[in-house]
């Protein structure tokens, strides 16, 4: 599941740090020492050991806000806060000890300290956000004298989500006491806590059992709808539910989910995609990683220069990501540089557009710049550097079946043959014309066109467009003749 970031205008890193962090990372340098020797405050020297705190302090300080853990709300501290936390101690100590030691090489301090003080400053920050939150509960008040009790069925990530949910929302006014799973494997498991009891099918037992320890099922709630279940299990589950006077519910339908019409984005058969892509695009994924391994490596200055004049002149974050639809139609996130100042000043009024746009963003824009972190999705595998470029999803042509056949590129024919100066039209058919003639030969001739649209702007050479549409031309007259003998032979 891809997770989906905050926007990028109101992404930005705020200074937020509690009271007690700010202290707890001030003393625990010294706590650390006290643990390792308590002797180093009588024999040690006093301002080297103030020293050392010191940078230990801020740098500790200066990894908390880079990891936002001050981000967290602490009465609801999850594993996930606490492996931020980690990751901050865990930074902190790799900076303080790589410039300790590169200025004085540690002396007067034991070698083990750094470990200490990670384990002290660690072990502070995670207990005190678990007090916070145990407290907060206690105060939260007493569980009401009778709860509603439900039995979920299906061990499954709507069932997860509704336990979830219930134990925030109903005050103890409600609670699950029981899943039931169709899967042999999965009873005797526990999903959130909740153990699984059994099959479908043996919900009257489960409800008689929890009878005999004076708790009433009020409610079975199906994590899905109820052809998740066997036609056997469905007859049983109605069968006791009516019998027994237990509501039944589905959580879709519980969270309004059960309208919402099922959005279908595979290409739709027919058409232009009615060919093979050529073999080149089985090595073509080789090539692309190990070409944007070699290219992030060597443009490491300029990505962090370009990223540095972003931070200036935009704010964080430096990245800018819009969700787009790749190959096989699977969606993913493409990231560039930010060129667009936030729509909204610290006051909360809107900037006008005109003023949104700086000089470096413009700059950026016009050198193609803002487009190097897409690098990083060739990496991971969302991209290719040469390939139909990337559509948001209203973007798509009418048939999108040929360019979501290959991955998206950074590059590609049609941005080479006048990129904005083209329709939307001339695009779709120069990517088309691109992968049914791709090779290495073609993706170095593209490499170097992108060299010169760079240095001298978009050309439009007439000669592409006409090539791929009368390309086009011939694919659908030869398509034609198909689906028409199809249609004679079926008609037989």
């Amino acid at each position: 599941m891809v997770r989906i970031p905050s926007p990028s205008s109101r992404g930005g890193v705020a200074i937020r740090l509690s009271i007690f962090d700010v202290a707890w990372a001030s003393i625990s340098p010294l706590l650390a020492l006290y643990f390792r020797d308590a002797n180093v405050f009588l024999q040690g020297d006093v301002a080297t050991i103030g020293w050392y705190a010191v940078v230990w302090s801020g740098l500790s300080l200066v990894a908390l806000l880079v990891f936002r853990v001050g981000d967290g709300v602490a009465s609801y501290f999850s594993v996930h806060d606490a492996l931020d936390v980690l990751k901050a101690v865990a930074f902190a100590e790799l900076m303080t000890c790589g410039v300790l030691f590169s200025l004085t090489r540690l002396d007067g301090i034991p070698r083990s300290t750094p470990i200490i003080h990670a384990l002290v400053l660690a072990a502070g920050l995670i207990s005190a956000r678990t007090f916070l939150r145990v407290f907060n509960r206690t105060r939260a008040g007493q569980r009401p004298a009778s709860s509603e009790h439900i039995v979920m069925i299906g061990s499954n990530q709507l069932t997860s989500l509704y336990i979830k949910m219930v134990e925030a929302l109903a005050m103890g006014s409600r609670r699950v006491v029981g899943v039931l799973d169709q899967r042999p494997q999965m009873v005797g498991r526990a999903i959130e806590g909740v153990r699984i009891l059994g099959d479908p099918q043996d919900l009257e037992s489960v409800v008689e059992e929890f009878a005999v320890h004076g708790i009433r099922v009020d409610r079975v709630v199906v994590g899905g709808e109820l052809e998740l279940l066997s036609d056997e299990a469905q007859s049983e589950v109605q069968r006791v539910c009516k019998r027994r006077e237990i509501d039944l519910n589905f959580v879709p339908r519980l969270m309004g989910l059960n309208w919402l019409p099922a959005i279908d984005r595979a290409p739709e058969p027919g058409g232009s995609a009615a060919f093979e892509i050529p073999g080149y695009f089985r090595v073509k994924r080789f090539i692309d990683f190990s070409a944007a391994l070699m290219l992030i490596i060597l443009l490491v200055p300029l990505l962090a220069g370009v990223g540095l004049l972003v931070l200036l002149d935009v704010g964080s974050p430096v990245f800018f990501w819009q969700q787009r639809l790749g190959e096989g139609g699977r969606s993913f996130l493409v990231y560039k540089f930010r060129t667009l100042r936030p729509p909204f000043d610290w006051r909360g009024q809107r900037v006008d557009q005109n003023q949104r746009m700086s000089w470096i963003g413009q700059l950026l824009r016009e050198t193609s710049l803002d487009e190097l972190p897409q690098l990083l999705n060739v990496l991971v595998g969302d991209m290719s550097l040469i390939g139909p470029r990337p559509l948001l999803p209203e973007d798509q042509p009418e048939n999108p079946a040929v360019r979501l056949m290959v991955r998206p590129g950074v590059t590609g024919w049609a941005q080479v043959n006048g990129a904005k100066l083209l329709t939307a039209e001339e695009k779709d058919r120069l990517d088309e014309w691109y992968i049914r003639h791709a090779s290495l030969w073609f993706d170095l001739r593209i490499l170097v066109l992108t060299i010169q649209y760079v240095l001298k702007g978009p050309p439009r050479p007439e000669g592409a467009v006409a090539n791929s549409n009368e390309a086009r031309g011939n694919d659908g007259a030869q398509w034609r003749n198909l689906a028409a003998a199809k249609r004679d032979v079926s008609g037989l």
